[in-house]
């Protein structure tokens, strides 16, 4: 056992009615460590993490988290993990303190009116420790939920989609305070959809279809995909990514008024069009310029070249 892993599985699965929605999965989790949790829609994200908090026992594959095995210490690795939920889970019609309060209830906890206040505090929630949670906006609703997961002075937290549909100041707002308790010592996984998100992490995790399909730093995960990429724009851009779309090796993406194209290292968009596109055919001009390619171009191709495991 690896004292510096905060989580470390492998051989992870779950299936529901025949289908793996998590397939022999492996990851490790440094301790102090931001690891950002990728995929689609569906990918298995979620039943993923259940696992490894306990809330759902896997239905093959070993490892431990915390230092705890994750099928005979399931109780103990509730007991030092915060996990926040897709959805608001805490109870609208009573007050944030009221909602902290019942949560340190449950966890029997000693001085339980100062740990409340601390929570208040620490996530600036003081000011407004009267305001029912159910009229709180999704930003303020998201700040409570953090503070209630960090009631027992958790080791590790497991953040499942916590910025959706929140606003873009909310969500630097949330990081700012994940990098924050990061630099004291937490670890955190946290799935995410938004990009910008997953730049913020120190790892990266993409899953889709219940298997892993990457792993690593950003940098580390764009150099393995060897993907290059150019930006088509002008005129006669939307007919050249038309014909591109047609050959599966290009993955073709708008990006607002320009299109960005992918492919494996090696090959010549520019010829590519020159021959495939006729200059009698074409309706207006394109440029094409080589750029850097990101974690999106990246993910978009791992998810399209991912099988489907609905069937």
């Amino acid at each position: 056992m690896n004292g510096d892993l905060a989580i470390d599985v492998r051989g992870l699965t779950k299936q529901y009615g025949g289908r793996k929605v998590v397939d022999d999965l492996a990851i490790q989790v440094r301790r102090g460590e931001i690891c950002g949790f990728l995929g689609p829609n569906g990918s298995g994200k979620t039943t993923t993490i259940r696992m490894l908090c306990g809330l759902l026992e896997p239905d093959a594959g070993e490892g431990t988290c915390l230092g705890h095995d994750i099928r005979r210490d399931a109780r103990r690795i509730k007991l030092r993990v915060g996990y926040m939920t897709q959805r608001f889970g805490l109870y609208e019609d009573l007050s944030i303190e009221e909602n902290l309060d019942f949560i340190a209830r449950a966890y029997g906890m000693a001085g339980r009116r100062q740990v409340v206040s601390n929570a208040l505090e620490r996530l600036g929630l003081q000011e407004r420790r009267r305001q029912l949670a159910g009229s709180l906006s999704g930003g303020w609703k998201q700040r409570l939920a953090l503070a209630a997961c960090m009631l027992h002075d958790p080791e590790l937290l497991l953040l499942d989609e916590p910025t959706a549909g929140v606003d873009p100041k909310a969500r630097r707002d949330f990081w700012q305070q994940i990098h924050t308790l990061a630099a004291e010592g937490l670890t955190v996984l946290v799935s995410t959809h938004y990009m910008d998100e997953a730049e913020r992490c120190h790892r990266l995790a993409y899953i889709s279809y219940g298997k892993l399909l990457a792993t690593g730093t950003g940098d580390e995960v764009i150099e393995h995909a060897a993907l290059q990429t150019w930006e088509l724009r002008g005129e006669g851009a939307a007919a050249a990514a038309a014909a591109l779309e047609a050959d599966p090796r290009w993955m073709v993406v708008p990006f607002g008024s320009s299109v960005h194209v992918s492919a494996a290292r090696g090959v010549d968009l520019a010829g590519w069009l020159d021959a495939h596109v006729p200059i009698d055919g074409r309706q207006g001009a394109w440029t094409v310029t080589p750029i850097a390619t990101g974690l999106e171009d990246v993910f978009i191709a791992l998810t399209q070249q991912a099988q489907d495991n609905y069937a």
